[in-house]
């Protein structure tokens, strides 16, 4: 009996989605926090009024095996996407799964955050710098810091194996000259932690469990802001960065309101949101948020999305094999 009751319980939610879904004018699927995605469509519906919208919200993993699933059955039930990285829609992309579209403002943005032929587009630059708590002896200034006898058993970074920034982080400083797996094999050798995600960094390094940490930007910044005895580097020699992409899903009921949404999130008023959230804009000549150094100052480096999609199994085993499977 409880079986059933289960089975017909997840039949009425599916069910309550799909009408729900087919009431709306655009629906999204998206792995920002539920606060940034509801700012993003507050915002978006401020500017298309009118447009009904209605948005899903999981980790990047759990949406696309949901929406993997949907279009399998024939069925995909998203118009956009606007999920963690470029190398999952790139996937899409080499799939048939995605609708080229050429917005009008990707002019004001770097050729290299969004895919020439309009499959997708960056929305936000979320970099992975160092973060150090403030007692340390060392004030860390590069990649190769961590790699110091003053760091030995102290640096804690997240695992490939749980973070898509993580790995998207080993891929760029794994191909960076000077660097490569070998850097990873002298982290692993100075006694550097690797596991879990991005939170479990910053707690080590906050409580003073660990002192040095690979980290995203903006989670520092804002818990520095809070009053933790952190600081947070954006070393000289590179950051990688996630970017949050926007897509079209190819076959989308609602294409033109799906084309509006890109466009909003490029303009200049949807990238004013990402900074208000504390994130970096992607377009140029928008604003910093609080906290953060000049634009001109960080550098971020490239990643070819189509490579990193290439190598992502033999990158997840070169950091296994240096690291284990945490």
């Amino acid at each position: 009996m409880k079986t059933l009751v289960s089975t017909l319980a997840a039949l009425a939610a599916a069910t309550f989605l799909a009408t729900t879904a087919n009431a709306a004018d655009l629906v999204l699927y998206t792995s920002q926090p539920n606060e940034d995605a509801q700012a993003t469509v507050d915002a978006f519906k401020a500017k298309n009024p009118g447009i009904e919208v209605e948005w899903v919200r999981d980790g990047t993993t759990k949406l696309m095996a949901k929406l993997m699933a949907e279009i399998e059955a024939g069925n995909p039930v998203a118009d956009v996407l606007l999920i963690a990285d470029t190398v999952t829609l790139q996937r899409m992309k080499e799939s048939g799964q995605l609708l080229a579209y050429k917005s009008p403002e990707a002019a004001h943005f770097d050729a290299t955050l969004y895919d020439a032929d309009g499959a997708y587009y960056s929305t936000k630059l979320i970099t992975t710098g160092i973060v150090y708590n403030t007692g340390a002896g060392m004030k860390p200034e590069g990649w190769k810091d961590l790699t110091k006898a003053e760091a030995k058993n102290l640096v804690m970074m997240p695992s490939p194996l749980t973070s898509g920034a993580a790995l998207i982080h080993a891929q760029v400083l794994s191909g960076l000259e000077g660097y490569g797996w070998d850097y990873y094999k002298a982290l692993q050798q100075n006694g550097a932690a690797a596991s879990g995600g991005n939170g479990g960094v910053l707690k080590a390094v906050a409580t003073g469990e660990k002192v040095y940490g690979m980290l995203v930007d903006y989670m520092a910044i804002r818990e520095k802001a809070k009053g933790a005895p952190i600081a947070f580097v954006f070393p000289a020699e590179g950051v990688s960065a996630v970017t949050e992409p926007v897509a079209i899903l190819g076959g989308t009921k609602n294409e033109e309101n799906a084309k509006k949404f890109v466009d909003f999130v490029l303009s200049e008023d949807g990238q004013q949101v990402s900074t208000r959230l504390g994130y970096i804009p992607a377009r140029n000549g928008v604003a910093m948020p609080e906290g953060f150094p000049a634009r001109e100052t960080i550098k971020v480096l490239p990643l070819d999305a189509a490579a990193a999609l290439k190598t992502s199994e033999s990158d997840i085993k070169s950091f296994s094999d240096i690291f284990g499977t945490n």
